[in-house]
């Protein structure tokens, strides 16, 4: 059986807007640990990582705003990620800002390195991430980190956990993208990953895309990470997100994919991240994630 151990980031430092910082405890109001043992794991919620807030710090570089308080951040997560997979439970981290990821690839990454494997990403959103700081229009983290994860950008980010590149190109697949700065093409194009526009689930149907998305990650990897932005999903279903963008992924199709990869049995470490309950309705955002993690944890209709 499965230990399933939560981890809080409660972080808004590297997005545009205050608020996704009460993403933990949206998820959690929305009975997210109850719902985790209502599929028969054991679950163990192990509080949050502290987090600065802006209103303490100046934002510092404009290139890369609040560098210095989202590593901390991320080390600390990256080390308590570490821990949790040393002691073979599956971690689950509750954003905040997509910049988290940071920390818990670094964290999973850092614990398959010593066995000498690897770990694959889906990563699921409207965006790429895939931003440095020389290229970014706004300076927020939170556009980066898909970027610092596969060893781009500033040393203080691609530094933490294993150093460098902590993901193989060939294993890292976005799912649902429809937003790309202008400035990010480029290194989206020469960096290797695989990326599935909103365009190719038009096109191909989401469970081609699927199957090939599990493929491509878990190809020569022990691990499968799931990073999962709510804003991947469409505004309508999911109002409540750091950074809104028509024409996402519908309920069904966002079902679809965390089935799958539960159906899989390669994951071993994932992330929710960007619900923003300030311009929410009623917690929607945040009960329509909890459904979905239950998917992705194992919960079966039959």
């Amino acid at each position: 059986m499965h230990q399933i151990q939560v981890i809080g980031a409660p972080q808004d430092l590297g997005a545009g807007r205050r608020g996704v910082d009460m993403g933990p405890s949206a998820l959690r109001i929305a009975r997210l640990n109850s719902r985790i043992v209502s599929l028969g794991l054991v679950q163990r919620d192990v509080g949050d990582i502290p987090v600065s807030i802006p209103e303490t710090h100046d934002a510092g570089d404009e290139n890369a705003r609040y560098l210095p308080q989202i590593a901390d951040v991320c080390r600390m997560l990256c080390a308590r990620v570490d821990q949790a997979m040393a002691e073979e439970c599956i971690p689950l981290v509750l954003g905040g800002d997509h910049s988290v990821a940071i920390g818990t690839i670094a964290g999973a990454a850092s614990h398959f390195d010593r066995r000498g494997e690897r770990t694959g990403v889906i990563w699921v959103d409207a965006h790429a991430d895939m931003n440095t700081p020389e290229t970014t229009p706004s300076g927020n983290i939170h556009g980066m980190p898909l970027a610092v994860s596969l060893g781009y950008g500033t040393p203080e980010l691609t530094g933490i956990g294993l150093p460098g590149q902590k993901i193989n190109p060939e294993n890292t697949v976005l799912i649902g993208i429809r937003s790309i700065d202008a400035t990010e093409q480029a290194l989206v194009r020469e960096s290797g990953i695989t990326v599935f526009t909103m365009r190719d689930i038009d096109e191909r149907g989401m469970w081609a895309i699927i199957q090939e998305a599990i493929h491509l990650a878990t190809r020569n990897t022990t691990g499968l990470h799931l990073s999962f932005d709510v804003d991947s999903l469409d505004p309508k279903l999911a109002p409540g997100v750091g950074t809104p963008v028509s024409g996402g992924l519908t309920y069904r199709e966002a079902h679809l994919l965390m089935e799958s990869i539960a159906d899989s049995g390669n994951l071993t470490s994932l992330e929710v991240v960007e619900i923003n309950p300030m311009i929410d309705a009623s917690n929607t955002s945040a009960e329509v994630a909890v459904e979905l993690l239950m998917s992705v944890l194992g919960k079966q209709i039959l």
